[in-house]
């Protein structure tokens, strides 16, 4: 005769998926621990089974890991655009995967409305718009087609000037335009007088000087800087304020002995000062090095891009070498400026997704907990995303190293495979800008990518595996 048990509540439960089971627990008071799990993305099954069986995948992806960690990126100079890229009057660069006038968003359309004021190639927005919609004497290509990266709408032109990051040990070069600030400013969309004199005095003053300060002392180390900065709070790309410092204390002594007037060192130094997110435009060149270091591996399933031009979202690929893979791009949701609500801001714009395809920005939000008050979310929403972001990363960056995680490296190299199979998408930290051309900044929040590149790009890489 067998013993009757009384029935005991058990010591702990792990559920996964649906959320019902593990309410239910937890109004019993039962201890438990969820697991965030979800099937792999519909209709992809296949060709997640072909790629994850290419057996050069773990190979080659130990390889782009390795390359992007070995990336170096050091400032090496200081140009206007006609120097560094050739670029002629009429040739504009943008953020994001190509794109036309005809589909460009309101603050692509600023931007563009902006950089012809600029230089000269019209007199009027009104007239810049018609020469733009009309291809009169102008041409748009992406900044990534050249090397570069660009901040939100990301527009470069001749007479702008950039920041020139080189990777010795690939023999890269890399570049990014000078940072001007918040809220009306070319790159979320503004194009009023301020702007455009702004852009006229950092041409005519700021670059110049910097370009002093830099060659007259040492090559600085941007990577270096990225990874102290890490460790003080910042995640490199909506919270840039030691980074910004750590590079003011770099070229400050060279700034004061370049025999510039007084005033325009001043000026010069209070406007870095002043500008928290002036440092962004040196950390993504450096990870668009770091990131194109690991580009171009036959079987390598790891992200080498991910950008957005205000209505696409599109990613690269190291296995697919330069091919977009695009779907429109999501709105981000977060905090706004002023009386702006998110009936006001334009979809996700903007290479600086470049810093989390690197491993930083939203994928290590874990090290800058204060970013929550500029984005939205909580605390503990940041530390679960990073420890999320690992499971769709191939390893981890020893030199951003996360000291609430126990100085953990920071998740490195987003594996499409991996976003497939969990459903997890990037996390990215990112400003928002007014949808309506010449608005400017309306709030910063945090987005995600479409699952559809990632489908996308699963989908061409099951096309090249070899089973």
């Amino acid at each position: 005769m067998s013993t009757l048990h009384p029935l005991v509540a058990p010591a702990g439960v792990v559920t996964a998926g649906a959320g019902l089971l593990a309410d239910a627990l937890d109004q019993q008071g039962v201890p438990t621990a969820r697991v965030d799990w979800r099937p792999p993305v519909a209709g992809a099954d296949d060709a997640l089974a072909a790629v994850s069986l290419d057996p050069r995948r773990r190979a080659a992806n130990a390889r782009a890991l390795e390359a992007m960690l070995s990336a170096e990126a050091t400032l090496v100079d200081v140009r206007p655009a006609s120097q560094v890229l050739d670029l002629a009057p009429g040739q504009f660069l943008h953020a994001g995967p190509p794109l036309t006038w005809e589909r460009a968003s309101g603050p692509m359309r600023g931007a563009l409305i902006g950089a012809m004021l600029f230089e000269g190639l019209a007199d009027s927005p009104e007239a810049a718009e018609r020469r733009l919609e009309a291809g009169d004497g102008v041409s748009l290509e992406p900044c990534h087609h050249h090397g570069g990266v660009g901040p939100m709408a990301g527009v470069v032109s001749s007479s702008m000037w950039l920041f020139e990051l080189r990777d010795d040990a690939h023999e890269s070069s890399s570049w990014c335009s000078l940072n001007e600030g918040l809220g009306k400013v070319l790159r979320y969309g503004a194009y009023a007088p301020e702007v455009i004199e702004r852009l006229r005095w950092m041409g005519d003053v700021l670059g110049p000087l910097l370009q002093r300060a830099v060659r007259a002392g040492d090559p600085i180390d941007v990577k270096a800087i990225l990874a102290q900065m890490v460790q003080m709070g910042d995640e490199g790309h909506n919270r840039n304020r030691a980074g910004t410092l750590l590079f003011l204390r770099e070229v400050a002594p060279a700034l004061i002995d370049s025999g510039a007037p007084s005033r325009d060192v001043a000026e010069a130094t209070r406007f870095i000062g002043s500008n928290d997110h002036f440092f962004l435009n040196l950390g993504m060149p450096a990870c668009k090095l770091q990131t194109a270091a690991a580009a171009d591996i036959p079987g390598c399933t790891v992200v080498s891009v991910m950008a957005r031009n205000g209505t696409d979202f599109g990613i690269q690929v190291s296995g697919t070498g330069d091919r977009w893979f695009i779907a429109p791009a999501h709105t981000p949701r977060g905090l706004f400026l002023g009386d702006f609500g998110p009936e006001d801001a334009n979809p996700d714009i903007g290479d600086s997704a470049i810093t989390e395809t690197a491993g930083i920005g939203g994928l290590a939000m874990a090290t800058a907990p204060a970013i929550v008050r500029f984005v939205g979310g909580s605390v503990p929403d940041a530390l679960a995303t990073t420890q999320r972001m690992y499971d769709i990363t191939v390893g981890e960056n020893p030199a951003y190293a996360i000291p609430i995680l126990d100085f953990r490296g920071a998740p490195t190299g987003i594996d499409v495979t991996a976003v497939a199979r969990t459903q997890v998408l990037p996390q990215i930290n990112t400003g928002m800008a007014g949808r309506v051309a010449g608005t400017g900044q309306v709030g910063a929040g945090l987005v995600t990518p479409p699952m559809e590149c990632f489908t996308q790009a699963l989908l061409a890489l099951a096309e090249r595996a070899q089973v």
